[in-house]
């Protein structure tokens, strides 16, 4: 009895063995039979079949997008924010309308870098051949050639580009969180004066100007960095402007230590309109040896420049006239100068 069940026990085992064998060749049968077809499958090109083409604008207003006063990319029509899932169901094609927006956000912020900034694009490598690939940096004005301080900002890596820290944060939040203008401005301002902007702008674009006639407003501390232009291109100044308008300055020729040739200078073409209860154009007290000071009819120190608005193209013109009055009288001087030497050399013959 004992033999016979032990008989029986083993031709169970070998008989559940062979089922679960076949059953599971029959599985994998059907595993590679599904991966079989799946294979001949493109779900790529079954995913495009319901896609719209991959044609995105080429601008922003293009996009209907624009950035607000405070750097916030919003919708022009709605206000809205921008929004990822344009149409549902196409990831794909939202994640590719996202990825054309990034790029004309790029050109962007190039954009700000050099029209904001006054960057300048340097290409990389500096000896490449043209038929090498080439990168670019942005450099500010004097980058090479301040001697005290240089910021170097590197961004990360993947489709961030130069001037850029996340273009997620630019295209979500606002351009000073994503962009590094914020970073370059904040730089500039602790590098660089206000006397020491005036003087740069002055050699690199208004002295080359090429204007006869040169005319400059300057309000409270600009004022200040007038008389330090002064003070560094004296001669260029008197040569080439012919009156300053100066309202509520902040000037001080002592203190700034100007020269008595810039002090008389300023006497003669310069005139200050400052914060005064007096009725516009009531000439005050001289303070310092230098420009004649008048009211800008109002107290606010802020709204001097718009007060003395007309006062101050009428002093411009006047001080012109009288430029051009006196042009032809130191010519006829000269001549009849000239004519008179040689009547006396004529004489001494």
């Amino acid at each position: 009895m004992r033999s016979y069940l032990s008989s029986a026990t083993s031709a169970l085992y070998i008989l559940w063995i062979t089922m679960a064998h076949i059953a599971g060749q029959e599985d994998r049968e059907k595993t590679t039979a599904l991966k079989d077809l799946l294979s001949r499958i493109d779900l790529d090109e079954l995913m495009k079949k319901d896609e719209p083409p991959f044609t995105f604008p080429k601008s922003l207003e293009d996009f209907e997008y624009a950035f607000n006063e405070n750097g916030q990319l919003r919708h022009i029509k709605t206000g809205e924010p921008f929004v990822f899932n344009a149409r549902e169901d196409l990831h794909r094609w939202n994640q590719k309308r996202y990825e054309a927006l990034g790029e004309i956000i790029t050109q962007y912020v190039y954009e700000l870098l050099e029209k904001k900034c006054n960057m300048t694009k340097a290409f990389l490598p500096v000896d490449a051949t043209n038929d090498e690939p080439r990168s670019f940096i942005y450099l500010s004005p004097d980058a090479l050639t301040n001697p005290d301080k240089l910021l170097v900002l590197i961004q990360g890596s993947g489709v961030v580009r130069a001037g850029q820290w996340a273009r997620r944060l630019i295209i979500n939040q606002d351009l000073d969180s994503g962009t590094q203008i914020p970073f370059i401005m904040k730089a500039m301002e602790e590098n660089s004066s206000s006397e020491e902007h005036v003087l740069y702008v002055w050699d690199q674009f208004v002295f080359k100007a090429a204007a006869k006639n040169i005319f400059i407003i300057a309000h409270s501390y600009g004022g200040l960095s007038f008389v330090e232009l002064m003070n560094q291109r004296e001669m260029q100044v008197k040569n080439r402007v012919c009156a300053v308008a100066l309202t509520d300055s902040a000037h001080h020729i002592w203190h700034q230590e100007t020269t008595k040739g810039t002090q008389d200078w300023m006497q003669q073409y310069c005139c200050n309109w400052v914060s005064s209860p007096e009725p516009l154009d009531t000439e005050l007290e001289p303070m310092l040896p230098d420009c004649p000071r008048v009211s800008a009819g109002t107290e606010r120190h802020e709204l001097t420049s718009w007060m003395s608005f007309e006062s101050i193209f009428r002093f411009f013109s006047e001080v012109l006239k009288a430029k051009e009055e006196e042009e032809p009288e130191e010519i006829s001087n000269s001549v009849t100068t000239r004519s008179g030497s040689l009547k006396n050399k004529h004489q001494d013959l």
